[in-house]
């Protein structure tokens, strides 16, 4: 964690759950939410690099990090409600919203399930239905045991941190139910979606490109701009990135985010 701003940590009981966050840095509230198997260490710099500028409010979901599990499986709708209640335990009427991977699945399930909380969306490898992710990526869930992970920074990590490293296995399990869970939200949801949103992709990530730009349309991209204007949404496709590198590129994504979240809302019609 580098000292460049001031930060403090703590933990808020939420939906019977325990939740660790962290608060970094001051201005205007940016929600930093983080992928997989992940934590708010592991979103380094992206966290320092936005903290430079905004107060980022950074927390460990369910059985990831320093958040222990209750008894209830892992679901980007129930981690949404989890970001809901922490928001309103500290009181932030609304915020800005930057989610990766899992974390952005959960972001847009928090501007579906609490439109008001939310002012602008930045959505890093996302997909909103099953389908629009490779089938590669699906079908290597059967393979993926907590001893693939024996080694490697992630299971460092979590044995450094977690309240009970004992839980990992827990932590894979449900992770696996989750990944082999369907999800199909309908197109007009996301049109219902108000808040400004930028969309995030590696050109060789988990979810494929088509999707990205069907979900940009849906944002209300996808129009000539010189000759409509330019859209509310935005949408970035980062060269030789993958779904894991894509946290990698933060000297990239910080300007291109920062100049989004800066622009004045669009005047509602």
């Amino acid at each position: 964690m580098t000292a460049e701003h001031n930060y403090t940590a703590s933990y808020a009981l939420v939906n019977g759950l325990n939740l660790y966050y962290e608060i970094h840095g001051t201005g205007e509230a940016l929600v930093l939410l983080h992928g997989a198997y992940m934590s708010t260490n592991a979103m380094e710099p992206l966290l320092s690099d936005l903290a430079k500028t905004r107060q980022v409010i950074a927390l460990d979901f369910q059985t990831h990090g320093r958040t222990g599990d209750i008894d209830r499986p892992i679901r980007m709708e129930t981690l949404a409600d989890d970001v809901a209640a922490l928001l309103h335990f500290l009181n932030i009427p609304q915020t800005d919203i930057f989610g990766y991977s899992l974390g952005a699945g959960v972001a847009l399930q928090v501007a579906l399930r609490y439109p008001e909380l939310v002012r602008k969306l930045v959505l890093a490898s996302v997909s909103y239905k099953t389908a629009g992710m490779y089938p590669e990526m699906l079908a290597g869930m059967d393979y993926i045991t907590p001893e693939v992970f024996e080694g490697t920074p992630t299971k460092a990590n979590y044995d450094q941190i977690a309240p009970n490293p004992a839980n990992f296995p827990v932590l894979v399990e449900k992770l696996k139910d989750f990944g082999t869970s369907v999800y199909d939200w309908p197109a007009e949801s996301l049109q219902s979606i108000k808040a400004p949103t930028f969309l995030i992709l590696g050109d060789s990530d988990i979810v494929k490109p088509e999707h990205v730009v069907e979900m940009f349309r849906l944002f209300g991209g996808g129009v000539p701009g010189d000759m409509t204007g330019l859209p509310n949404s935005r949408l970035a496709i980062l060269p030789g990135t993958t779904h894991v590198t894509v946290m990698e590129r933060s000297a990239w994504i910080v300007p291109m985010v920062e100049e989004f979240l800066n622009l004045p809302l669009p005047a509602q019609a």
